[in-house]
């Protein structure tokens, strides 16, 4: 049996309401790729005020649930095209062994690699852990799909990139308009977050919270925006 987190759910999303998630990654190969660093990050951010923490890979998230004292989103990233994102119950099974307080996974329609939908899958982990679940979702098709699948929150992370809608400069405020509209779950804006007042403006159209990583914990990519500036 999972491991219960220490955290009620209740307590978890109240934590999150109206506040600041940050996502603590790096990429495979990247200098900052390891889970101590992973961890040191996430230290700062909260010192900085995050209320809960984002991160990747089993070893990354059971070093973050150690270090901090807030909700952790996790994840297991497999695979680079396609459902990658926390793909089969298995990873999100061990995504909760791990210690997170809210297991992400792919949330779009796609098929998944070990031929379960999102229902089996959500169903799967409910059995064996007591975890909120986040869809990462591309459309309102998937975050209707999601709901009803039995996910807890809905994250406008996958939006521009499976193809069903363009991808914008910066979050997708419009599919947030339609996701409020049309779901009765929270919605975590996640994706091009890049500026303070781009997670102000989603606050104000009604995001649950927002979910912001490169922009604070990628310093490759935040490097390579100066540098295509000056240049």
């Amino acid at each position: 049996m999972t491991r219960t987190p220490t955290r009620s759910r209740d307590d978890v999303l109240d934590a999150m309401r109206g506040r600041l998630t940050v996502s603590c990654q790096a990429y495979p190969g990247e200098p900052l790729r390891d889970p101590r660093t992973t961890a040191q990050m996430a230290r700062a951010v909260v010192a900085g005020g995050a209320a809960a923490v984002r991160a990747q890979g089993v070893e990354d998230v059971a070093a973050v649930v150690a270090a901090v004292d807030v909700p952790v989103v996790g994840l297991w990233k497999d695979g680079a095209s396609g459902v990658f994102i926390t793909p089969t119950l298995d990873h999100a099974l061990a995504v909760a062994r791990a210690g997170a307080h809210v297991v992400a996974l792919d949330g779009t329609r796609r098929p998944r690699p070990d031929g379960r939908t999102l229902a089996q899958t959500v169903a799967g982990l409910r059995a064996e852990a007591d975890v909120l679940v986040m869809a990462d979702c591309g459309s309102l098709d998937d975050a209707v799909a999601a709901q009803e699948a039995g996910a807890d929150l809905l994250g406008t992370t996958l939006s521009g990139y499976t193809g069903e809608r363009p991808r914008t400069d910066g979050p997708d405020l419009d599919l947030l308009d339609e996701l409020l509209a049309a779901c009765r779950l929270p919605v975590v804006v996640e994706g091009r977050v890049h500026t303070p007042g781009q997670a102000a403006a989603a606050l104000r159209r009604g995001a649950f919270s927002v979910c912001v990583g490169t922009a604070i914990t990628h310093p490759t990519t935040i490097t390579g925006w100066f540098v295509d500036a000056m240049s």
